[in-house]
């Protein structure tokens, strides 16, 4: 009887990791508070919950995010596996239908022979076993202290925010159009068009409107990846413009011309019920969001789902404490995984959730644990938050900037990044070539 590996949390890097040590033919025990008990930022009893955006960002290997879906897909991602049986269209970008996507996942976790799952909320990391903690930005209570004493990462923290997502039946498609930007994909957003009037006007009132005090904490060290709307609109009247409003691409068939600036709503669901406003994140009192709709044309009787909301991410001293497996120096029983690693982003989360898996299976089958290197976009995220070297650490997400350049020099900027994700792919098939042939 082979020992079990046990999980502490059903997110997307907790998923992962169950079904990667499942298939290695270990016993899985798989924990989390749900649905007994929810955090404030959960809504679903389902596990992998894409608790912020649906979108699990662009296709395509011209960029570092289309890079690691392939690197996932090698190594047998389920999230990735839903996310294409879910999709919903969003012109270059991957986006999914949440709760269908949650549910697949789910399913094939509870009808699994390998994988036991238990409702509970923990105090502590048990004294013994393989835990892999993967508990989310969110872990509180008793164990958030427990992790505090085992890695001395007390105060790191950071603010992530989400948001709001109206219904799609009480938007007004009369000012509002379908398209992507330069046509790509196919007319996959809904687009608010304002004038330069109308784009005031919004600023302004973004700028002055009252905010929700951050759960209490003061100190809000804020995720450039995911700046609230209010931030961004504080450093300068042109920001947004320049940012998630910008109108490059796209032109209002009303007018025939590109608009001063352009809100893009994304669908939530394949039935294009929901409909969230990208780039929207807001820490906004709930009124002043209803407010703001209305000073966007298409959205001055817009309905609702979800109001925006911010929320505290916590992290992990990672490059001071874990190794390059995701395990604790100390102790290296206890792996890490999700953000609680220093990885920011959904699929960052669930590749660091694969490899925690197949690592705490190989550690209990007495294997040498192959490390990745940075010729890969998930080489280069395990390297870059398990670096020494880095004195302020903070969170990161897939880019370019953390992966190995080329052997040599490639001046043609395309030319360049397709022969990254070329090597890339031979060097994750090499890497999980040894992982398989390990069992």
């Amino acid at each position: 009887m082979r020992q079990e590996i046990n999980i502490i949390g059903a997110g997307l890097a907790g998923s992962e990791a169950a079904l990667q040590a499942a298939s290695r033919n270990f016993p899985v025990k798989l924990y989390d508070m749900k649905p007994n008990n929810m955090s404030p930022a959960h809504s679903s009893s389902l596990f992998a919950e894409l608790v912020c955006s649906n979108s699990l960002k662009a296709i395509g290997e011209s960029n570092a995010s289309g890079i690691l879906k392939s690197e996932m897909s090698v190594m047998g991602s389920i999230v990735m596996e839903s996310a294409y049986i879910n999709r919903v269209e969003a012109g270059g970008a991957l986006a999914v239908d949440r709760d269908n996507f949650s549910a697949y996942i789910t399913d094939k976790i509870l009808n699994n022979s390998n994988i036991e799952f238990i409702s509970k909320t923990f105090e502590e990391i048990p004294a013994e076993g393989i835990w892999i903690l993967a508990t989310g930005p969110l872990t509180a209570g008793g164990l958030y202290d427990d992790i505090i004493r085992r890695t001395g990462s007390e105060n790191m923290y950071f603010f992530d925010a989400a948001a709001p997502v109206v219904y799609g039946e009480s938007i007004d498609m009369k000012k509002a159009f379908y398209a992507s930007r330069y046509g790509k994909g196919g007319d996959d957003y809904i687009n608010c068009p304002l004038d330069e009037k109308q784009y005031n006007k919004l600023i302004d009132f973004i700028i002055k409107a009252e905010r929700t005090n951050p759960h209490g904490f003061e100190d809000t060290r804020i995720f450039e990846g995911c700046m609230p709307i209010e931030v961004m609109a504080a450093r300068g009247p042109e920001t947004l413009r320049y940012g998630p409003l910008k109108p490059v691409g796209l032109f209002d068939p009303s007018t025939g011309k590109r608009p001063y600036a352009v809100i893009q709503l994304r669908a939530e669901n394949q039935q294009g019920s929901l409909y969230n406003l990208v780039g929207f994140q807001t820490n906004l009192k709930f009124t002043a969001q209803k407010e703001m709709l209305r000073l966007i044309p298409g959205l001055e009787n817009a309905e609702i789902a979800r109001f925006g909301v911010m929320h505290r991410n916590s992290y992990v001293n990672s490059p001071a404490v874990l190794s390059k497996t995701l395990n604790l120096k100390k102790e290296p029983r206890i792996f890490f995984a999700g953000q609680l690693t220093g990885v920011e982003g959904y699929l960052e989360s669930a590749v660091t959730g694969i490899l925690a898996g197949a690592y705490a299976a190989l550690s209990l089958s007495g294997k040498e644990l192959p490390e990745l290197n940075r010729k890969t976009i998930s080489g280069a995220l395990v390297n870059y938050i398990t670096d020494e070297n880095i004195s302020n650490f903070q969170p990161m997400n897939s880019n370019f900037g953390i992966l190995r350049g080329p052997e040599e020099y490639i001046q043609d900027k395309k030319a360049r990044k397709e022969y990254l994700a070329k090597r890339s792919v031979e060097e994750i098939n090499d890497f999980w070539a040894k992982v398989n042939e390990a069992f």
